[in-house]
């Protein structure tokens, strides 16, 4: 082997690994909502979340991946660790598939629909319609399809490339010597495990170990325990993502770790055990594609399930190692982990927007009620309430902004950009609730009377922007769109309202039945109660936007203006019942 097959080792090498990365991106990007749906339908029950994690991974081709999405779900409260263990035994089994597709690189016969099946045969024409599809069209399912056709054939590039450089071994001693030292099921552990370890993917190391099985100078004996050493090298990428998360995520880190390391010591003192009584003819046989796609997968299997029955005891297990503590653990609402899965981040981020607008809401019902009655809890609440929507709208801000560094779907590009103008409207809202406090304060400080026809007006616009508020929050966390169509004609009401109230109070100033002092409270809190009901409007017709441009694409259209059948039922309605 000289410097040009090293050469071609390390550039095989390369565009091995590219390819997979590129394909994987492909295939994750490809699944976008199949995997929230996926997600979705996650239980307790342990062979729903093995068969979630085996179709997540065999999808995306990448245990490494599906099990750091799953520490970024626990660590987001969207799974438990129970569910986590579950699928992480799962992703195990799911990433056998990819060393069985590396298999078919292994194929040899003078048979020509056989020889179809070899990927060097086949590739260049997945790479045509790849390229075709990635230059020549804007879509991005297209783009993706594209990419995951290109992956696919740079990887497979890699591998020919890769056993063509180490083709020659075959006829070298020493190589033969290094790997009768992996007959020691000890060394090949250690090996798989520091391979793996080193580039972060057990199916890239397992494509690796099939690529020197070419020299014909690699037994089945001494692949199978690198094989179950590369299960434990895997975990490093998990425990990585684990850093900085909270305890359930770090517990569900160390739990792939525990599945694996248990795993591999049973079956490898099996191993030892079966070799040192029986010493199988099998275990001297040069290993092909195709066995070490099969001892892989065997292998995972086996150790599913010898501890899918035990998952309640590594559960425990975790909790042994990371307890828990008495101090209250905050939880981290947006986690970047969940970007590389755009569906299950912008759902987060809705989830959060829901939370931040109930928030707001909550706040500005305590605001009214402070106009009549001021306690200092709820004034505490609502400036507590403001600062977390303030924090809400930068967190969520932010994560959108990194979130559309990614490809996105038109329904997820639509969908973010809507929620980025939500949360304006939102925070909006949390200011409104401090200047209401602030009036209610001076109506104390000052105690300031209000007219009893004043107070019985107040109590008039407060049940209309109440209405409002319920129905915002409705087609908000729900995506109600009737509730959203009745939003902007109660706004177009509470408008009218406020100028109604404003000339009521100009004539109870010129009876002299009022102070100029209570004029001027009066207009500001009818000011804030007005801008309330903007906001209201603001944020729904946000969402009736969003609905069109996702089932209408970019066409324009009138669902919402005045001259609309439905908004002038809503607008009789509503101008009957407070005007």
């Amino acid at each position: 082997m000289d410097i040009f097959n090293v050469l071609s080792l390390i550039g095989g090498l390369s565009l091995f690994l590219f390819g997979m990365n590129i394909m994987g991106s492909g295939l994750e990007r490809s699944a976008g909502g199949k995997l929230e749906s996926l997600l979705s339908k996650l239980t307790t029950g342990r062979f729903v979340g093995l068969f979630t994690g085996l179709a997540v991974t065999a999808v995306i081709q990448s245990s490494s991946a599906t099990t750091v999405m799953v520490v970024g779900f626990v660590n987001s409260g969207l799974m438990s660790l129970r569910q986590a263990i579950n699928v992480i035994m799962g992703a195990n089994v799911g990433t056998t598939v990819t060393a069985w597709i590396l298999s078919l690189g292994g194929i040899s016969s003078s048979n020509i629909f056989i020889k179809f099946l070899k990927p060097s045969s086949f590739a260049p024409v997945l790479a045509l319609a790849g390229i075709i599809l990635y230059m020549f069209f804007k879509e991005n399912k297209k783009k993706d399809i594209g990419s995951i056709l290109l992956g696919f054939t740079t990887l497979m590039t890699g591998m020919d490339l890769m056993s063509g450089a180490v083709s020659g071994l075959k006829d070298v001693p020493a190589f033969g010597e290094i790997f009768l030292l992996f007959q020691n099921p000890f060394l090949g552990v250690l090996a798989g495990a520091v391979l793996t370890a080193i580039i972060q993917s057990s199916s890239a190391s397992v494509g690796i170990l099939q690529a020197l099985s070419s020299t014909g100078q690699i037994t089945l004996g001494a692949s199978i325990p690198i094989i179950m050493g590369q299960n434990i090298g895997t975990c490093v990428t998990a425990l990585i993502s684990s850093i900085g998360a909270n305890k359930n995520a770090r517990r569900a880190a160390l739990v792939h770790l525990f599945f694996n390391i248990v795993g591999t010591l049973f079956w490898l003192i099996v191993y030892w055990a079966i070799d040192l009584v029986f010493s199988p003819a099998l275990f001297d046989m040069a290993s092909t594609h195709a066995s070490i796609a099969a001892a892989h997968t065997y292998f995972n299997i086996a150790c599913t399930a010898l501890l899918l029955p035990a998952s309640s005891l590594l559960e425990k297990l975790a909790y042994r190692i990371v307890p828990e503590t008495h101090t209250p653990v905050t939880i981290a609402k947006l986690d970047e982990r969940l970007l590389q899965t755009p569906a299950i981040a912008l759902e987060r981020s809705r989830a959060l927007v829901c939370e931040m607008a109930q928030t707001a809401v909550e706040s500005i019902h305590d605001a009214m009620e402070c106009l009549s009655d001021y306690t200092v809890e709820k004034a505490d609440r609502i400036v507590k309430a403001e600062n977390f929507t303030d924090q809400c709208e930068e967190q969520i801000g932010d994560y959108l902004v990194k979130l559309s560094e990614n490809r996105l779907s038109n329904a997820i590009g639509a969908e973010s950009a809507t929620i980025l103008k939500i949360i304006g409207d939102i925070e909006r809202l949390g200011d409104h609730a401090v200047n209401v406090l602030e009036s209610a304060e001076e109506i104390r400080d000052k105690k300031i009377r209000l007219t009893p026809e004043a107070n019985g007006e107040l109590d008039k616009i407060i049940s209309a922007v109440n209405e409002i508020l319920t129905l915002t929050l409705k087609c908000l966390s729900s995506r109600d769109l009737d509730a959203a169509h009745a939003v902007d004609p109660l706004e177009e009401v509470i408008d009218q309202l406020r100028e109604k109230l404003r000339s009521n109070h100009i004539l109870r100033l010129q009876r002299g039945e009022c102070s100029i002092s209570a004029g001027f409270v009066w207009s500001d809190i009818l000011t804030n109660l007005e801008r309330i009901s903007d906001h209201c409007s603001n944020i729904a017709l946000s969402i009736i936007d969003n609905e069109a441009s996702i089932f209408h694409g970019h066409e324009s259209i009138n669902i919402s203006g005045k001259d609309n059948a439905l908004y002038k039922m809503h607008y009789e309605s509503f101008k009957k019942k407070y005007l």
